[in-house]
């Protein structure tokens, strides 16, 4: 996660764009990463389900612990039929400590963070020995996770869910480059392990927005930070200690999917993509996730983000030499398809 990004701005782009089309080329079923590719590159599981919702339009829950299950199974090299699910999360926790899922529910209902994918991690933890009242499913305010249909629940012996207007933020103000914010303290007191768990989805002005930018929920004053495409704020926010030291894995809903007129939901700018995407390399998903919307976008007859003037280039920050991130580079990126 370390590597820079050796490409320049224009060249990384025109790799992405190119690399689109081998993204949906074709998938290996229960393909599992090898490790010596894994060694010398990030790893990012791209999971799909086309029968995720069977004939309707909700997503089934069993289906969706199966698809999680074999996301991370691959994720951490585990055999997917012989291996417990809960083998690979034992890699990301220990009991005793406090797990918190900050999810994205700006969207509502249509666009935000599945509630089915929230129960599945929820499940996995406790089974892999954390108590469900030190895990916390949060986001920035707990009226819009109620209109995205989560059920606020604080205290007892339960899984807690609430938004960090229960908590307040810092006082203090963290710091890196140029940004400058109180950061939640459900982060900074509650958390020993993070889990990201945004949307794939388009961005008005930062092009996209999925691990890095689901960032932005954590400070007082993210709406100080949406110029220029939110380059070098984006970036520079997931620097910050609080931040960077807890982040342990990122799991992209890609349940239903925004390819236009994001953040908000917009239904005739989305699609049933019926997949995850993990990585513990947040920069190397949000750089897959870039190129699966691009495709998306082609699909359609639109033009692209960079045509569009909103290329997401806070990415390509995210992994240059003042950050190191993790990888932007097509070239040191390993996507599995299952």
């Amino acid at each position: 996660m370390t590597a820079m990004c050796s490409a320049s701005r224009r060249e990384f782009l025109r790799q992405c764009l190119t690399g689109a089309a081998a993204l949906g080329a074709g998938s290996r079923q229960h393909a599992l990463p090898e490790q010596s590719v894994l060694q010398a590159k990030s790893a990012v599981i791209v999971a799909r389900d086309p029968l995720l919702r069977g004939t309707g339009s909700t997503v089934d829950g069993s289906r969706m612990q199966a698809l999680l299950d074999r996301a991370l199974q691959a994720l951490f090299e585990r055999d997917i039929s012989h291996n417990p699910p809960m083998e690979a999360w034992r890699r990301l926790v220990r009991p005793g400590q406090t797990v918190s899922l900050k999810v994205n529910t700006l969207g509502g209902r249509g666009i935000s963070t599945n509630t089915a994918l929230v129960e599945a991690i929820c499940e996995r933890l406790q089974e892999a020995g954390i108590r469900a009242n030190d895990i916390v499913v949060w986001d920035r305010d707990s009226a819009e996770m109620e209109h995205a249909g989560f059920h606020i629940a604080t205290g007892g012996n339960r899984v807690q869910c609430f938004g960090t207007d229960r908590v307040d933020y810092e006082q203090d103000l963290a710091e890196f480059g140029s940004v400058g914010s109180r950061v939640s303290k459900i982060l900074t007191r509650h958390t020993d392990v993070l889990i990201n768990v945004p949307v794939l989805k388009d961005h008005d002005s930062a092009g996209v927005t999925m691990a890095l930018k689901n960032m932005y929920g954590v400070i007082h004053n993210p709406n100080k930070y949406h110029p220029d495409g939110c380059d070098p704020y984006v970036a520079d926010l997931n620097m910050l200690p609080a931040i960077r030291s807890r982040m342990r894995l990122s799991i992209c809903d890609a349940t239903t999917a925004m390819y236009e007129g994001g953040p908000a939901f917009k239904p005739e700018y989305s699609w049933k993509c019926n997949s995850l995407l993990v990585s513990q390399d947040p920069v190397a998903l949000d750089t897959t996730g870039w190129r699966m919307i691009e495709r998306k976008r082609a699909e359609m007859g639109m033009k692209t983000l960079e045509a569009e003037e909103r290329a997401p280039r806070y990415i390509t920050t995210a992994a240059d030499h003042a950050h190191r991130l993790g990888n932007c580079d097509p070239n040191r990126i390993a996507t599995f398809e299952i």
